[in-house]
């Protein structure tokens, strides 16, 4: 489907080149030797997708962290909503061990574009900014659907909060949640919320640049949203309403924007805790 916008092969080739490009940039300055480039490209992909998914986990948490409960000290998390140590050393245990198979996620949706069996596309100048932006627009809002019914499902479907997302929710209060939860998921849950960004690639004409940089803000926005300080930037679905979601269990399942619990009636504004206190 990729080679829709170009021609066949050569087109396919310039996807390959272009991660073989990421691969030799960060794994030349993270990883001692030279060994990995015998590696095949898909395991140097996946080596690269992993190894920056550490570094973007611990420097977004350690970061976050300093910042709210050492140098802005109570200014934004009162005293006794601040995570303990080892809260915090038991989210990192989590997502440490999950890491490597999350990354295999986005390894195999980049095979999947390289061999030409998505709608991604390599320069915006192949469709114009505004078709671009109309694609943007509705790759976002796919994932802002997909990613708000994965996450409810996994709350109704019994068996699928048991097994799988029950191992996120043992953190159920303000003073168990921090930074470093963002990402602590049984592997099979990560993966199964982050789906949806594979699934767009099938259905919209995508910027393959664009789809890799939206995946590695996931990284980020869970951070933020975990956090438990309320930001109040209408419509964004922020850590107040997150930490909602997190003490309710009913409520707030949404990504970025709070538009799928509004439009499906799932919402629950912070100020009406703050009422109910």
């Amino acid at each position: 489907m990729a080679a829709a916008f170009g021609g066949g092969g050569d087109y396919l080739r310039q996807f390959a080149e272009e991660t073989a490009w990421y691969n030799e940039i960060f794994l030349s300055h993270v990883v001692p030797g030279s060994w990995w480039r015998g590696l095949p490209h898909p395991l140097q992909s996946w080596l690269r997708n992993c190894l920056g998914g550490y570094l973007l986990y611990f420097a977004c948490g350690f970061l976050w962290c300093f910042v709210i409960y050492y140098w802005k000290r109570h200014a934004y998390i009162p005293k006794d909503s601040v995570p303990t140590i080892e809260a915090m050393k038991k989210q990192i245990i989590v997502a440490s061990k999950a890491m490597p198979l999350y990354c295999a996620l986005p390894t195999v949706s980049e095979h999947m574009v390289e061999t030409g069996w998505t709608r991604c596309f390599v320069n915006i100048s192949e469709v114009g900014w505004p078709m671009y932006l109309i694609y943007v627009a509705s790759y976002l809002i796919f994932i802002e659907f997909g990613i708000y019914w994965m996450h409810r499902e996994l709350h109704d479907i019994k068996p699928l909060y048991k097994y799988l997302h029950t191992y996120h929710h043992i953190y159920n209060k303000e003073n168990t949640l921090s930074p470093f939860a963002g990402l602590a998921f049984h592997p099979v849950d990560g993966i199964l919320q982050a789906i949806p960004h594979v699934f767009a690639l099938f259905l919209i004409p995508t910027h393959f640049r664009t789809h890799i940089a939206l995946l590695f803000i996931e990284a980020v926005w869970t951070t933020n949203i975990h956090d438990c300080i309320h930001g109040k930037v209408w419509p964004v679905m922020g850590a107040g309403y997150h930490t909602i979601h997190h003490t309710t269990y009913r409520h707030n399942y949404g990504h970025y924007t709070v538009w799928m619990d509004w439009m499906f009636g799932t919402i629950r504004e912070p100020e009406d805790i703050l009422k109910k206190d």
